[in-house]
């Protein structure tokens, strides 16, 4: 048989290393889609949308010393679905719609640059102060999933009648 493939329909050598990186991605990333953050099903077939898949990072950096690769990874699993909406272009994170946040920064733009640069900077304002901790708190639980290398804290300061959350790296 050519191609590899076995005469009783077996997988192929290649085939199984796919599915053995597979395998290494989705237990790195705890079976959790990086860009929606919701569980992936490790047997749902890699053909159906919300079946695991592996996206390569394709983002751009302005600094040559650390790269989004380095803050990242070079592959994270991924739903099908989400990895296909990305296609080649920078990966967006969403902030969750049960949060009352204004003015949501963009969180892998944020992540990058604070990587890169350290420091601190404002990514939301909110209205009140529960509503700031309640986003700080979804804020740091995200980013141990997202950016697992990288080290984060944030705070809440009041001004201008609203809430700033703040993201340190």
């Amino acid at each position: 048989m050519f191609g590899g493939s076995s005469p009783l329909g077996g997988t192929t050598s290649r085939k199984m290393h796919k599915m053995a990186k597979l395998d290494e991605v989705g237990e790195q990333d705890g079976w959790r889609c990086w860009l929606c953050d919701e569980p992936v099903d490790p047997e749902m077939s890699v053909n159906d949308s919300r079946g695991p898949s592996i996206d390569s990072m394709t983002t751009k950096t302005k600094n040559k010393n650390k790269s989004s690769i380095d803050v990242f990874g070079t592959e994270r699993l991924a739903h099908r679905d989400c990895n296909t909406k990305k296609g080649a272009i920078a990966p967006v994170v969403e902030w969750p719609g049960n949060l009352f946040v204004v003015d949501p920064a963009p969180i892998i733009g944020t992540v990058e640059r604070l990587t890169r640069k350290g420091g601190r900077e404002v990514v939301a304002r909110c209205p009140s102060e529960q509503d700031a901790d309640d986003a700080a708190q979804w804020l740091l639980d995200r980013l141990q999933r997202l950016a697992p290398a990288a080290s984060f804290t944030t705070e809440v300061e009041p001004g201008g009648g609203q809430y700033l959350l703040i993201l340190r790296a």
